[in-house]
Parts: structure tokens; C-alpha cells; sequence
């Protein structure tokens, strides 16, 4: 049985870093840089996810825009259309679907509201201890 989002935000904690919609490109790229994060989640009224603007999205927008692109606001620079997850989806469906769609960072929603967010090293991490765990009751299983 597949470890839920919740079980991971007990352990990791619920902290979320967040940007409002007008900051520019080079604040978003040093709350990055300090927080020694790969992505930070676009908040607007209420709290409520807008976009998410990873490192991705930094070296997208240079690319396109070159460096007049620093002084852009992160709204018109970040994902918009978020995938979300809620606290009782698993660890198997977060490897599908950040897989599938080549994502890491998935925010976690509850209620509208952010309520932590879940990275690909966090699905890693769970899969790791899910997968040492089955071997301890193997060996203990093979022992007894």
C-alpha cells in the first residue's frame, strides 16, 4: 500500500515558500537562491494558488527575453495551469502523474488552500523507506 501526501507533510513539515504575482523575475530568482529551493508557489487573495515558478521557468524566460526578462513580474513568467494534490493522494500516483508530465514540485491543496507542497526528492525519500521496510520484513520473515 502507497504512502499518502499526508503521511510525507507530517514528517517533512508544511512550510510552503510563496511569492505574490507582481514580484519580478530576479526577487523570485533570490527567494530560489536563499531558500535553496527549485520552486516557489504563486499566491494571490486569500492565499490561494495562481502559478508556480520553479528554476525552470528563470532560465525559460532568460532564454527568450534575455535580461530585460529580470525586471518582469513572475506572472507573466510562471505556470499557471498548477497541478495540485490533495493530502490523501499517494506516493504512486505522484510518481505517475510528476513522470508523466515532467514535473518535481507539486503543491498540495486542502479546501482551496495551500497546505504544503511535495517535491520529487520527498517521493523518492518515501519510496526508499517504503522499499527498506519491506525488505527488514523479509529478512525478519526468512529469519523467524
Amino acid at each position: 500500500m502507497s504512502v499518502l501526501v499526508k503521511t510525507i507533510l507530517s514528517v517533512k513539515g508544511r512550510n510552503v515558500v510563496t511569492i505574490g504575482p507582481n514580484v519580478t523575475l530576479a526577487e523570485a530568482a533570490k527567494v530560489l537562491e536563499e531558500n535553496r529551493i527549485g520552486a516557489v508557489v504563486v499566491v494571490g487573495m486569500e492565499n490561494r494558488i495562481v502559478g508556480i515558478f520553479t528554476e525552470r521557468d528563470v532560465v525559460t524566460a532568460i532564454g527568450r527575453h534575455g535580461a530585460e526578462s529580470l525586471n518582469k513580474s513572475v506572472s507573466a513568467l510562471m505556470t499557471a495551469n498548477v497541478y495540485r494534490c490533495g493530502e490523501d493522494a499517494t506516493v504512486d500516483e505522484l510518481m505517475e502523474v510528476m513522470s508523466t508530465r515532467r514535473f518535481r514540485h507539486v503543491p498540495v491543496e486542502e479546501g482551496g488552500q495551500l497546505v504544503g507542497i511535495i517535491s520529487i526528492g520527498d517521493v523518492v525519500k518515501s519510496r526508499i523507506r517504503e522499499i527498506e521496510t519491506e525488505a527488514e520484513h523479509i529478512k525478519a520473515y526468512i529469519a523467524g
